[in-house]
Protein backbone atom coordinates (compact mmCIF):
# COMPACT_ATOMS: atom_id res chain seq x y z
CA UNK A 1 0.00 0.00 0.00
CA UNK A 2 0.99 3.78 -0.43
CA UNK A 3 1.18 6.41 2.07
CA UNK A 4 1.33 10.45 1.14
CA UNK A 5 2.91 12.00 3.35
CA UNK A 6 3.65 15.53 2.86
CA UNK A 7 3.79 15.36 -0.96
CA UNK A 8 6.24 11.87 -0.91
CA UNK A 9 4.98 8.64 -1.89
CA UNK A 10 6.12 6.13 0.99
CA UNK A 11 5.26 2.22 0.19
CA UNK A 12 4.08 -0.11 2.96
CA UNK A 13 5.17 -3.52 2.86
CA UNK A 14 3.42 -5.97 4.26
CA UNK A 15 1.25 -3.77 6.41
CA UNK A 16 -0.22 -6.54 8.56
CA UNK A 17 2.61 -7.94 9.82
CA UNK A 18 2.46 -8.19 13.47
CA UNK A 19 5.77 -6.18 15.26
CA UNK A 20 4.51 -6.18 18.63
CA UNK A 21 2.95 -9.66 19.67
CA UNK A 22 1.55 -9.25 23.02
CA UNK A 23 -0.75 -6.15 21.69
CA UNK A 24 -1.18 -7.92 18.40
CA UNK A 25 0.05 -4.35 16.97
CA UNK A 26 0.59 -4.12 13.17
CA UNK A 27 2.90 -2.65 11.07
CA UNK A 28 -0.14 -0.93 9.42
CA UNK A 29 -0.81 0.32 13.87
CA UNK A 30 2.61 1.76 14.14
CA UNK A 31 2.73 4.24 11.21
CA UNK A 32 -0.80 5.13 11.39
CA UNK A 33 0.29 5.81 15.57
CA UNK A 34 3.39 8.14 13.95
CA UNK A 35 0.76 9.56 11.35
CA UNK A 36 -0.90 10.73 14.62
CA UNK A 37 2.12 12.07 16.67
CA UNK A 38 4.42 13.42 14.13
CA UNK A 39 3.83 16.49 14.83
CA UNK A 40 4.80 15.28 18.75
CA UNK A 41 8.13 13.76 18.11
CA UNK A 42 9.60 15.63 15.39
CA UNK A 43 10.35 19.01 18.17
CA UNK A 44 12.90 16.23 20.26
CA UNK A 45 14.18 14.74 16.92
CA UNK A 46 15.01 17.60 14.62
CA UNK A 47 18.83 18.19 13.89
CA UNK A 48 19.75 15.35 16.22
CA UNK A 49 21.69 12.52 14.85
CA UNK A 50 19.45 9.61 14.81
CA UNK A 51 20.01 5.31 16.36
CA UNK A 52 17.38 3.23 15.97
CA UNK A 53 17.26 -0.59 16.32
CA UNK A 54 15.83 -3.27 13.89
CA UNK A 55 14.59 -6.91 14.46
CA UNK A 56 14.73 -8.98 11.83
CA UNK A 57 13.67 -11.86 13.45
CA UNK A 58 11.44 -10.80 15.88
CA UNK A 59 11.17 -8.45 19.07
CA UNK A 60 12.20 -11.79 20.85
CA UNK A 61 15.19 -12.08 18.89
CA UNK A 62 18.69 -9.96 19.04
CA UNK A 63 18.54 -6.40 17.84
CA UNK A 64 20.83 -4.72 15.42
CA UNK A 65 21.51 -0.80 16.46
CA UNK A 66 21.50 1.45 13.15
CA UNK A 67 22.96 4.87 13.47
CA UNK A 68 24.20 5.19 9.45
CA UNK A 69 22.00 6.25 6.26
CA UNK A 70 21.05 2.93 5.06
CA UNK A 71 22.07 2.65 1.14
CA UNK A 72 18.34 2.01 0.09
CA UNK A 73 17.36 5.37 1.96
CA UNK A 74 15.14 7.56 -0.48
CA UNK A 75 17.31 10.83 -1.67
CA UNK A 76 15.32 12.91 0.36
CA UNK A 77 15.48 11.65 3.96
CA UNK A 78 18.19 14.56 5.29
CA UNK A 79 21.10 13.28 6.68
CA UNK A 80 24.64 14.83 7.75
CA UNK A 81 28.26 13.40 8.53
CA UNK A 82 29.73 12.61 11.73
CA UNK A 83 33.14 10.65 11.96
CA UNK A 84 33.11 9.98 8.24
CA UNK A 85 29.69 8.57 8.81
CA UNK A 86 25.97 9.46 7.08
CA UNK A 87 23.71 10.08 9.89
CA UNK A 88 20.26 10.27 9.63
CA UNK A 89 18.55 13.57 10.78
CA UNK A 90 14.90 13.00 12.11
CA UNK A 91 13.46 16.51 10.73
CA UNK A 92 10.19 15.64 8.97
CA UNK A 93 7.22 13.32 8.54
CA UNK A 94 7.84 11.62 5.48
CA UNK A 95 11.12 10.51 6.96
CA UNK A 96 9.37 8.99 10.05
CA UNK A 97 7.15 7.17 7.73
CA UNK A 98 9.84 5.75 5.86
CA UNK A 99 11.70 4.50 9.19
CA UNK A 100 8.39 2.53 10.34
CA UNK A 101 8.38 0.79 7.03
CA UNK A 102 11.90 -0.30 7.27
CA UNK A 103 10.67 -1.71 11.12
CA UNK A 104 12.47 0.92 13.11
CA UNK A 105 11.92 0.03 16.40
CA UNK A 106 12.96 2.49 19.61
CA UNK A 107 13.76 5.64 17.90
CA UNK A 108 16.18 7.32 20.39
CA UNK A 109 18.44 10.42 19.70
CA UNK A 110 21.33 12.38 21.87
CA UNK A 111 21.25 15.30 24.23
CA UNK A 112 22.73 17.54 21.44
CA UNK A 113 21.90 18.80 18.22
CA UNK A 114 24.70 18.26 15.16
CA UNK A 115 24.35 22.32 14.72
CA UNK A 116 25.41 22.53 18.21
CA UNK A 117 27.29 19.27 19.09
CA UNK A 118 28.83 18.87 22.82
CA UNK A 119 26.26 20.85 24.20
CA UNK A 120 23.20 19.11 26.06
CA UNK A 121 19.49 21.49 25.80
CA UNK A 122 18.96 19.34 29.13
CA UNK A 123 20.12 17.46 32.38
CA UNK A 124 18.65 14.02 32.22
CA UNK A 125 18.34 11.21 35.06
CA UNK A 126 17.20 7.61 34.30
CA UNK A 127 15.97 5.70 36.93
CA UNK A 128 15.84 2.35 36.18
CA UNK A 129 14.39 -0.06 39.09
CA UNK A 130 16.18 -3.25 39.59
CA UNK A 131 13.05 -5.52 40.07
CA UNK A 132 11.14 -4.39 36.96
CA UNK A 133 8.63 -2.76 39.41
CA UNK A 134 7.68 0.81 38.96
CA UNK A 135 6.71 2.18 42.56
CA UNK A 136 10.61 2.41 43.29
CA UNK A 137 11.11 4.53 40.60
CA UNK A 138 8.45 6.60 40.95
CA UNK A 139 8.78 6.85 45.02
CA UNK A 140 12.50 8.08 44.16
CA UNK A 141 11.66 10.29 41.28
CA UNK A 142 9.49 12.80 43.55
CA UNK A 143 12.37 12.82 45.72
CA UNK A 144 14.78 14.04 43.00
CA UNK A 145 12.63 16.65 41.64
CA UNK A 146 12.63 17.63 45.09
CA UNK A 147 16.68 18.00 45.52
CA UNK A 148 16.53 19.66 41.84
CA UNK A 149 14.10 21.75 43.21
CA UNK A 150 15.81 22.98 46.66
CA UNK A 151 18.85 24.24 44.11
CA UNK A 152 16.69 25.76 41.84
CA UNK A 153 16.00 23.97 38.42
CA UNK A 154 13.01 22.74 37.16
CA UNK A 155 12.22 19.75 35.71
CA UNK A 156 9.83 17.16 34.05
CA UNK A 157 9.53 13.70 33.58
CA UNK A 158 8.23 10.92 31.32
CA UNK A 159 7.93 7.29 31.45
CA UNK A 160 10.74 5.17 30.17
CA UNK A 161 8.40 3.02 28.56
CA UNK A 162 9.43 0.03 29.93
CA UNK A 163 9.47 0.39 34.15
CA UNK A 164 12.13 3.65 34.35
CA UNK A 165 11.33 7.03 34.45
CA UNK A 166 13.17 9.75 32.77
CA UNK A 167 13.83 13.15 34.69
CA UNK A 168 14.47 16.37 32.50
CA UNK A 169 16.08 19.59 33.39
CA UNK A 170 15.58 21.80 30.17
CA UNK A 171 18.85 24.24 29.86
CA UNK A 172 20.08 26.25 27.06
CA UNK A 173 22.97 24.47 25.45
CA UNK A 174 25.64 26.66 26.63
CA UNK A 175 27.15 24.28 28.59
CA UNK A 176 29.69 21.60 27.84
CA UNK A 177 28.89 18.01 28.78
CA UNK A 178 31.70 17.65 31.15
CA UNK A 179 29.93 21.05 32.95
CA UNK A 180 26.46 19.33 32.97
CA UNK A 181 28.40 15.78 34.51
CA UNK A 182 29.51 18.16 37.19
CA UNK A 183 25.76 18.97 37.87
CA UNK A 184 24.82 15.65 37.18
CA UNK A 185 27.39 13.90 39.85
CA UNK A 186 26.76 16.33 42.43
CA UNK A 187 22.73 15.80 42.23
CA UNK A 188 23.63 11.67 42.48
CA UNK A 189 25.91 11.86 45.28
CA UNK A 190 23.64 13.58 47.61
CA UNK A 191 20.93 11.41 46.74
CA UNK A 192 22.72 8.42 47.23
CA UNK A 193 23.61 9.91 50.39
CA UNK A 194 20.01 10.75 51.27
CA UNK A 195 18.75 7.14 49.94
CA UNK A 196 21.68 4.67 50.32
CA UNK A 197 19.38 1.57 50.85
CA UNK A 198 16.91 2.00 48.18
CA UNK A 199 19.51 4.06 45.18
CA UNK A 200 22.55 2.92 43.54
CA UNK A 201 24.62 3.92 40.91
CA UNK A 202 26.18 1.05 40.26
CA UNK A 203 26.67 0.51 36.36
CA UNK A 204 26.81 -3.61 36.28
CA UNK A 205 23.67 -4.77 36.92
CA UNK A 206 24.41 -7.77 38.78
CA UNK A 207 25.89 -5.91 41.11
CA UNK A 208 22.40 -3.59 42.61
CA UNK A 209 20.52 -6.00 44.09
CA UNK A 210 17.01 -4.80 44.80
CA UNK A 211 17.78 -1.05 44.35
CA UNK A 212 16.57 1.76 41.99
CA UNK A 213 19.61 2.33 39.92
CA UNK A 214 19.87 6.51 39.22
CA UNK A 215 21.81 6.71 36.11
CA UNK A 216 23.60 10.34 35.77
CA UNK A 217 26.00 9.12 33.32
CA UNK A 218 23.58 8.51 30.67
CA UNK A 219 24.12 12.11 29.49
CA UNK A 220 27.27 12.16 27.74
CA UNK A 221 28.51 12.68 23.85
CA UNK A 222 27.39 10.26 21.55
CA UNK A 223 24.93 8.15 24.04
CA UNK A 224 21.26 8.51 23.42
CA UNK A 225 17.86 8.35 25.55
CA UNK A 226 14.07 7.30 23.78
CA UNK A 227 12.25 10.43 22.03
CA UNK A 228 9.19 11.31 23.66
CA UNK A 229 6.25 9.81 22.49
CA UNK A 230 8.02 6.72 20.55
CA UNK A 231 6.93 3.15 21.53
CA UNK A 232 9.18 0.56 22.58
CA UNK A 233 10.63 -2.66 21.76
CA UNK A 234 8.73 -4.95 24.50
CA UNK A 235 6.28 -6.99 23.13
CA UNK A 236 3.34 -4.86 24.81
CA UNK A 237 3.82 -1.79 22.52
CA UNK A 238 3.98 0.76 25.36
CA UNK A 239 4.98 4.32 24.89
CA UNK A 240 7.75 6.40 26.16
CA UNK A 241 4.86 8.91 27.48
CA UNK A 242 5.20 12.73 29.58
CA UNK A 243 3.32 12.93 32.78
CA UNK A 244 2.69 15.46 35.43
CA UNK A 245 4.46 15.31 38.90
CA UNK A 246 0.76 14.76 39.88
CA UNK A 247 0.70 11.51 38.35
CA UNK A 248 3.44 10.63 39.22
CA UNK A 249 2.56 11.81 42.95
CA UNK A 250 -0.51 9.37 42.84
CA UNK A 251 0.97 6.67 40.57
CA UNK A 252 0.92 4.61 37.83
CA UNK A 253 1.37 1.64 36.05
CA UNK A 254 3.61 1.20 32.70
CA UNK A 255 1.09 -1.00 31.08
CA UNK A 256 -1.45 2.19 31.22
CA UNK A 257 0.55 3.65 28.65
CA UNK A 258 -0.67 2.20 25.26
CA UNK A 259 -0.82 3.99 22.02
CA UNK A 260 -4.90 4.42 21.84
CA UNK A 261 -4.26 6.23 25.61
CA UNK A 262 -1.43 8.13 24.38
CA UNK A 263 -3.33 9.85 21.77
CA UNK A 264 -6.39 10.44 23.75
CA UNK A 265 -3.44 12.15 26.33
CA UNK A 266 -2.51 14.13 23.31
CA UNK A 267 -6.04 15.20 22.45
CA UNK A 268 -6.64 16.36 26.00
CA UNK A 269 -3.85 17.96 27.03
CA UNK A 270 -1.33 18.49 23.82
CA UNK A 271 2.43 18.34 25.00
CA UNK A 272 3.15 18.53 28.63
CA UNK A 273 6.87 18.08 28.21
CA UNK A 274 7.75 20.75 26.11
CA UNK A 275 9.57 23.56 28.29
CA UNK A 276 9.09 27.46 27.83
CA UNK A 277 12.10 29.49 27.03
CA UNK A 278 11.81 31.33 30.29
CA UNK A 279 11.91 27.81 31.91
CA UNK A 280 15.51 27.19 30.27
CA UNK A 281 17.06 30.51 31.28
CA UNK A 282 16.04 29.99 34.48
CA UNK A 283 17.64 26.69 34.81
CA UNK A 284 20.74 28.30 33.29
CA UNK A 285 20.98 30.93 35.58
CA UNK A 286 20.87 28.21 38.79
CA UNK A 287 23.71 26.10 36.88
CA UNK A 288 26.12 28.63 36.31
CA UNK A 289 26.16 29.25 40.17
CA UNK A 290 25.87 25.76 41.06
CA UNK A 291 28.98 25.42 38.74
CA UNK A 292 30.88 28.44 40.20
CA UNK A 293 30.49 27.20 43.20
CA UNK A 294 31.65 23.38 42.61
CA UNK A 295 34.73 24.21 40.70
CA UNK A 296 36.12 26.98 43.39
CA UNK A 297 35.79 23.64 45.52
CA UNK A 298 38.71 21.92 43.35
Amino acid sequence: MIVQVDGREIEITSPDKILWKDSQTTKLDYVNYLLQVCDYILPYTKDRMLMYWLFPHGLHRSKIEKRSLLASAPSWVCSTFYKEKERILLNDRATLIWLANIEAIELHVPFDRYVRQDYPTDLVFDLDPSNNEIDLALEISLELKQVLGGIGLRSTVKTSGKTGLHIFVPIQPVFRFEETRLINKFVADYMLEMYSQKVTIERVKERRGTKLYLDYLQLWRGRTMAVPYSIRAANDALVSTPVTWEEVSQGFKPGHFTMERVLNRIKEKGDIFRPDEAVRNQNNERISRILTMLKSRK
